[in-house]
């Protein structure tokens, strides 16, 4: 008996020295992300274009996430220390800057969480840096779906929330002749395969397909095919700076009354690039500026103080703050800004929006959302038509084909958005 007390007694003292030294080893390892000295401010990261072809389109972003950390500051921060954002300047060339930069937020700066992205090609780059450290991004944009990372929350739409409903409606109104247009990468690829079938699907026909690169702004060969074809409607995928070489180029050609859905283009670009000067021009948000609402209305008066007069609110830039406050809400819950605590947590978080509310769905690490077309008026503000009848999950497979027959599709797909 006094052999078994001894030998249980060492036992104990060995687990007692392995949970000692196991915690300094952990300690030892260094900071684990989020985590800082009592009264440190919490670092989040953002990555944006601040420069280049992409700038007008991500400034309102900046502009938009800026804003929500300035409110959670104003309210005492949270767990009483401030948050402090870091800009990264991903120069419209994600691919290239975005890994190097998304490292630099995590390793040397110690960030909780990063934020940001416009294109898939950057939100596919930032993801090769996060999931090997266990990290935490959220992503704004309309995206083309086929993907879900355990370390990515998604508070853009998925096709089955935007492009397809959307098509859908574009078709009824104007026909089902169809012309498919983008600039060259992963989204406006993807997504035309989607809407390919789509249109088909629903008795239509895709007369032909064109992308420019976005380095490019020769749109001569889709004016010839519109002439040429005379679709019923165009659904367009073009962004950028491009934007502005197509609006110009269906004015030169005196074919403004042409039916055109943009998916990418939203109030910075309509105003920036002249998108008003199109007769039967449409967009496809959940979010749009122009929406009635004290809480609307609340949210430019404080953007515009904020950040400036001019300031051009979208939907993606809405997609960016709320991010943010979901974010701020996981932190809150679980009493810590550690990253895989607060990943966990805001699977289960909601927060209150200028179109309503943002609530992530679980399943998916993607986000409900509402969906509006509305016409591109004189001047680019944008004035709703239709509105989806509720809140739309997000289905990030489009359900008409085989979850096989998306993952072929993205394998065999590549480039920058």
């Amino acid at each position: 008996m006094r052999v078994r007390r001894m030998l249980l007694g060492v036992s104990m003292l060995l687990v007692a020295l392995a949970l000692v030294l196991g915690g300094w080893l952990w300690r030892k390892a260094g900071p684990k992300p989020g985590e800082a000295p009592a009264g440190a401010p919490i670092v989040i990261g953002l990555l944006q274009a601040l420069t280049g072809s992409l700038a007008t389109s991500e400034r309102p972003l900046v502009a938009a996430v800026e804003l929500a950390v300035k409110e959670i500051n104003d309210e005492g921060g949270l767990l009483g220390r401030r948050v402090e954002l870091r800009i990264e300047d991903t120069r419209s060339a994600a691919a290239d800057t975005a890994p190097s930069a998304a490292a630099r937020l995590i390793d040397e700066q110690q960030a909780a969480a990063l934020f940001g992205c416009w294109s898939s090609g950057c939100r596919q780059a930032v993801r090769s840096v996060v999931e090997p450290r266990r990290h935490l991004f959220f992503y704004p944009m309309a995206h083309e779906g086929m993907e879900k990372s355990a370390h990515i929350i998604y508070t853009g739409a998925t096709p089955n929330q935007q492009a397809l409903p959307a098509a859908g409606w574009a078709m009824a109104q104007f026909g089902r002749r169809v012309y498919l247009v983008g600039t060259e990468g992963v989204f406006p690829r993807r997504v035309n395969a989607m809407l390919r079938d789509f249109v088909q699907l629903s008795g239509g026909q895709v007369l032909g397909e064109r992308y420019v690169p976005r380095a490019s702004v020769d749109v001569a060969g889709i004016v010839a095919d519109l002439r040429a074809l005379k679709p019923d409607l165009v659904l367009s995928t073009v962004g950028g700076d491009v934007s502005r070489a197509f609006f110009d180029a269906l004015v030169a050609a005196d074919l403004t009354q042409q039916p055109l859905l943009s998916l990418t283009a939203a109030e910075p670009e309509m105003r920036a690039y002249g998108g008003g000067r199109l007769a039967r021009h449409f967009v496809a948000w959940g979010y749009l500026q122009s929406l009635p609402g004290a809480e609307n209305a609340a949210f430019l008066a404080r953007l515009r103080a904020n950040g400036g007069a001019d300031v051009q609110a979208s939907d993606p830039a809405v997609s960016a703050y709320v991010a943010v406050k979901l974010w701020a809400a996981a932190v809150r819950e679980v009493g810590t800004a550690q990253t895989e605590l607060v990943n966990q947590a805001v699977l289960q978080q909601s927060v209150s929006a200028p179109h309503g509310f943002t609530a992530v769905d679980a399943q998916t690490r993607h986000v409900w959302r509402p969906l509006r077309v509305a016409r591109v008026q004189p001047g680019g503000q944008l004035e709703e038509v239709w509105q989806a009848s509720r809140y739309i999950r997000p289905a990030p497979w489009p359900t008409f084909r085989s979850t096989q027959h998306w993952a072929a599709l993205a394998a065999a797909s590549g480039g920058a958005r």
